[in-house]
């Protein structure tokens, strides 16, 4: 079970869902790992978690969609650590925002410009500061490895959830052109995008699986993702067993993009 060890990783997202189950198998796997969210009991519980099974690590509270929130994270993480080996961004918001900040996940017609770059802040110029900001110590550190977890709706259309998906598919277009320009300085950059995940993101629009036929449409499998599921395969892509992958895109879906 060392599959990181002795690496330094990043994990934003960690308060909750796939980027706290991302902080607890990095940790588990040998990484000293600084979790980072914006609400500090969250990271605090998930801290606890990683601790209490016998990992290392720390938290940071940053917004990632203000300039300096990345670079506090950084630097937060050089003090602790002295380096930084992976990222693995994992933050933003789902369709749960609509609660939360109503308008914000629906068609490009009744998004106001407002929501519209409230959406696209959080989920992309976000994962632009962060990936900027760890990219510049790679860079000077010799290589590393940036895993985002994006979505399989940045690959396809929807009927609503319009800066969602533009943010998605922003972000794997991103990864690819990281890794275009940075192969060079020995940093790999990859993308996991999940279909359905069973977290509190999507927890209003869950019970679309109480319906056996509706859910074999959405998914062969007929079930949403365990966070865990999605976690095993950014850990695979900040490992050194994924060497040779880079600009790839690994589609977690249980076989919903499958139809496509």
């Amino acid at each position: 079970m060392a599959r990181v060890a002795d690496k330094v990783a990043i994990v934003t997202g960690a308060g909750t869902g796939v980027g706290r189950a991302c902080m607890m198998l990095l940790a588990a796997e040998g990484a000293r790992v600084v979790g980072v969210g914006r609400t500090r009991s969250s990271l605090d519980e998930t801290l606890a978690l990683v601790t209490e099974a016998g990992g290392e690590g720390r938290v940071v509270v940053a917004d990632l969609s203000l300039d300096h929130g990345a670079q506090e994270v950084v630097d937060a993480t050089l003090e602790a650590y002295g380096r930084i080996d992976i990222l693995v961004h994992a933050a933003g918001v789902g369709y749960s925002w609509q609660e939360k900040s109503p308008g914000s996940m629906n068609d490009v017609v009744n998004t106001t410009p407002d929501k519209w770059r409230e959406v696209i802040g959080i989920n992309l110029d976000a994962c632009y500061l962060m990936n900027r900001a760890v990219l510049a110590h790679m860079i000077d550190n010799g290589g590393g490895a940036i895993v985002n977890v994006a979505s399989i709706s940045g690959s396809q259309g929807l009927a609503a959830a319009h800066a969602y998906t533009a943010a998605k598919a922003g972000m794997i277009n991103l990864t690819r052109s990281l890794c275009v320009a940075y192969a060079k300085h020995n940093i790999r950059a990859n993308c996991v995008a999940p279909g359905f995940i069973d977290t509190p993101m999507v927890a209003s629009v869950m019970n679309v699986f109480e319906d056996e036929a509706a859910a074999e449409q959405i998914a062969p499998m007929r079930r949403a993702a365990r966070p865990e599921e999605i976690a095993y395969g950014c850990l695979y892509l900040a490992s050194d067993e994924a060497s040779y992958c880079n600009g790839s895109v690994l589609v977690i879906d249980g076989g919903t993009s499958a139809r496509q």
